[in-house]
């Protein structure tokens, strides 16, 4: 339009980096991180001075715009720090799962060509054998810097050995570091501030590139779908290098918030944490749930205000949600995956909803709901690229387009052109799209049960389980059928209340037998696996189907006139 003029006085490139001095102007001196078990404290101030002094060490240690500095931690300290020291150095983050083995982590390392590696002191012998895999294959390893954070339990302590360039606090702490240092803001706000690799439950992992732009806008959308209001604590259960903590790295600094780091998620530190630092907010997988309403008496403490808990993966069960409303935590479901900076769409509360029972409520806020603010979600039929009418019954993929879908997969020309090919992200979940425009996920493709030509979907098989007294978790998947060609088979854990008292084949009967009075025939377990130790998981708390996909095909296909057979195993 005629007298429109682009300049610097009226854009500037969007990064969530300029979130720390908002919140070292804003909130000087209120705490910025605590950790939780050592007690330290430190301040925005003290945050934005150290994470400044860092940036300039990575400087003076070489690294450039778009190297790749890698972190192997847990969430402690040094993960919120260095989620703005290094982008403030011009550099991408790339924080790695602390559950990796060594061999997976020396292939990441040498995919994303690491300039250096910060390794937290607990998970220095892992690292150090990836990094002596590294020089094995010819390639040159990252500098390593080690972070001497305190351990939840002082006997865990050791005294490094091995290889160690630098220490952390070394580096803060040194009087070369100036926090008056010239941060190294992006020129463009596309270009990358994060990479993170996918979980690698289906295939081998991919890295997935973040714009600066794309994080900034889904810190913001976080917030918003978090429902923070200025100066919240949240608590991380959720874990810093899962999609950079679902963006909220960087959207607690955007509040002026209080990060809580503890090293060990459990129900005993959780209640602990929000009865002695006023949590409000926190988030996780729906074994986080489950960790909550499976609390011991002497686990839990009272909860003395309102948290939200954001959570993702898997729907959680109608009878986990009524149960944490009762314990005073309000669970806000979303649905997202890391290419997409985590949660995409979030099941937002009508008032309405509020007279209807208990029950009704849960089975609501079971679904996936709508896009937030960054992006825009549809169901499409992947072949037609048409949506899928809303009458909650259509399936069709779930697809995404917008600022806070990922810029690509790092050095993966082809898979990043398939998977925004018409575009649209497509995420390989199948959905349905209710008349009120909510998205409710069935299953991810490869995990849809196909039996004698009808699509059972595994999602609704396990909220079935879930609802049984006795189950603690469940997991389905497909097992070979002579006649069906597939048909479920369950795997659960049982209560240990309920597992003590259980016998052998009585209660896989009664499973079955409960299943088929609550779904159609074709959809109940014909198959039922009480495991004893739990599910396989990933570090982000998502069930490893293919794991148990393995199993089930191990046991060979269901004989087509034999009666659903049980089974007890350790896993």
């Amino acid at each position: 339009m005629e007298g429109a003029l682009l300049c610097a006085a009226n854009h500037a490139p969007l990064t969530p980096i300029t979130f720390l001095d908002r919140a070292a102007l804003v909130y000087p001196d209120r705490p910025a991180i605590v950790a939780s078990s050592s007690g330290l404290t430190r301040t925005w101030r003290e945050t934005r001075d150290r994470c400044l002094r860092l940036t300039a060490a990575l400087a003076a240690l070489g690294v450039h715009r778009h190297h790749v500095v890698a972190v192997f931690a847990q969430n402690i300290p040094a993960m919120c720090e260095l989620h703005f020291g290094i982008p403030m150095a011009g550099a991408v983050i790339c924080t790695l799962n602390s559950r990796l083995d060594a061999a997976m982590a020396s292939v990441l390392l040498r995919h994303s060509e690491a300039k250096l590696i910060f390794v937290d002191c607990a998970l220095l012998d892992v690292a150090h054998d990836a990094i002596r895999r590294i020089s094995q294959s010819g390639a040159t390893p990252p500098v390593l810097v080690l972070i001497s954070e305190l351990l939840d339990d002082p006997s865990d302590a050791k005294l490094p050995s091995g290889r160690v360039d630098y220490e952390y606090e070394h580096l803060v702490g040194n009087a070369g570091s100036s926090p008056e240092f010239a941060v190294r803001w992006p020129a463009d706000e596309n270009e990358p501030i994060a990479l993170n690799y996918t979980s690698g439950t289906t295939s081998r992992p991919k890295g997935v590139i973040y714009s600066h732009r794309g994080a900034y806008l889904n810190s913001l959308a976080a917030v918003l779908l978090n429902d923070m209001a200025s100066t919240p604590v949240y608590l991380w259960t959720v874990p810093m290098f899962h999609c950079n903590g679902w963006c909220m790295a960087w959207g607690v600094a955007a509040q002026g918030g209080t990060n809580v780091c503890v090293r060990r998620v459990t129900a005993a530190t959780i209640f602990d944490a929000v009865a002695r630092h006023g949590v409000t907010h926190m988030g996780g997988a729906p074994t986080v749930l489950s960790m909550i309403v499976n609390a011991t008496a002497e686990e839990q403490r009272p909860v003395a205000r309102r948290v939200t808990v954001m959570t993702g993966g898997a729907p959680p069960p109608p009878k986990v949600l009524h149960r944490m409303e009762e314990q005073g935590f309000l669970v806000i479901h979303s649905y997202g995956l890391t290419e997409t900076y985590g949660p995409a769409t979030v099941c937002t509360w009508r008032p309405e909803w509020d007279a209807l029972p208990a029950e009704e409520r849960a089975r609501i806020k079971s679904r996936q709901g709508v896009h937030h603010h960054g992006l825009e979600v549809d169901v499409k039929d992947p072949a037609t690229m048409r949506s899928v009418p809303r009458d909650g019954k259509t399936m069709g993929e779930v697809m995404l387009r917008g600022n806070t879908v990922m810029s690509g997969y790092y050095k993966d020309g082809a898979a990043t052109a398939e998977a925004l090919a018409g575009g649209w992200f497509r995420s390989g979940d199948l959905a349905v799209r209710h008349e009120d425009g909510y998205v409710k996920v069935l299953d991810r493709s490869k995990d849809i049960i196909i039996s004698g030509g009808e699509n059972i979907s595994t999602i609704e098989v396990e909220a079935a389980l879930f609802s049984h007294p006795a189950v603690e978790e469940a997991a389905v998947v497909g097992r070979p059928d002579d006649y069906w060609g597939e048909t479920p088979c369950a795997f659960v854990k049982l209560r240990p209340g309920a597992a003590a008292a259980a016998k052998a084949g009585v209660v896989e009967e009664e499973l079955m037998a409960y299943c088929r009075a609550r779904l159609p025939r074709y959809m109940a377990p014909r198959t039922v696996v009480v495991v004893e130790e739990g599910l396989p998981k990933t570090a982000t708390g998502k069930v490893q189907k293919f794991e148990l996909r393995a199993r089930a095909k191990a046991m060979g296909t269901v004989p087509a006139a034999a009666a659903a057979k049980s089974k007890r195993s350790k896993l």
